[in-house]
């Protein structure tokens, strides 16, 4: 529930992060991210409330994910050291996968490291300690040191499944669904409708007449009309 922790008056995050990450450690779980990226941008992701009003304060983050393993190896660098604080969930479960020996353990250690290091952090102290005892020169190894510092303190959550099954998978989805809900509850948005996908399918209809040969009554502005007139031209 780390989208919606608020200040004591509800006006601000405690945590200011305009993303979320969903990192499963399952290959049966490699759509999820995907699909909670759907459930929970369309839903809150929006700035008028209840009332009809605008919403001062940010409401939905956007949410993004992958593979935990690849994840590890595609933006993880930017998660532990770069200048964004960017909430983690994490997502695995415990029940080992036949013919696979040992593998399932590698996957778990994972999980729990990479969370340990997101909690923890390295201070410049223990990277510089590490460095002198593999016997690097100490004016090397203060200067490399910085490099290996790991802040620590980036929020996360660890979602344990005891098997990957259709009663577990659908406890996960309500429990996302869940989570939207109330934040949409606390947002005060209506988290039920989905205005802003109608718009570009209105502008699609006349915009498809005109690339099918048809003429539309349409107004078009001068770059979407270019466009037009460049993809019909190439199609001729």
């Amino acid at each position: 529930m780390v989208g919606v922790f608020l200040d004591a008056n509800g006006n601000e995050r405690l945590i200011q992060s305009k993303s979320h990450l969903i990192a499963p450690y399952d290959q049966y779980l490699r759509h999820f991210p995907k699909f909670i990226q759907q459930l929970d941008m369309e839903s809150n992701g929006k700035r008028i409330s209840k009332k009809g009003e605008i919403i001062p304060y940010d409401t939905c983050p956007v949410v993004w994910g992958d593979m935990g393993i690849n994840a590890q190896h595609a933006f993880f660098q930017l998660l532990h050291q770069g200048t964004h604080l960017i909430p983690i969930d994490f997502i695995a479960s415990l029940d080992k996968k036949p013919n696979a020996k040992g593998h399932h353990e590698i996957l778990f250690s994972n999980v729990l490291a990479q969370a340990q290091a997101f909690m923890k952090g390295k201070s410049y102290e223990e990277a510089l300690g590490e460095l002198l005892s593999k016997g690097l020169d100490k004016d090397e190894a203060k200067d490399l040191a910085h490099h290996r510092v790991f802040f620590g303190n980036r929020p996360s959550n660890i979602l344990l499944l005891e098997k990957i099954s259709p009663s577990n998978i659908g406890a996960l989805v309500a429990l996302y669904e869940h989570k939207v809900f109330v934040q949409g509850v606390i947002w005060d948005i209506n988290s039920f409708d989905q205005w802003g996908v109608e718009l570009g399918k209105e502008l699609a209809v006349p915009i498809l007449q005109e690339l099918e040969g048809h003429k539309s009554n349409a107004y078009f502005d001068s770059s979407t009309k270019h466009l037009i007139e460049l993809y019909k031209n190439y199609n001729q």
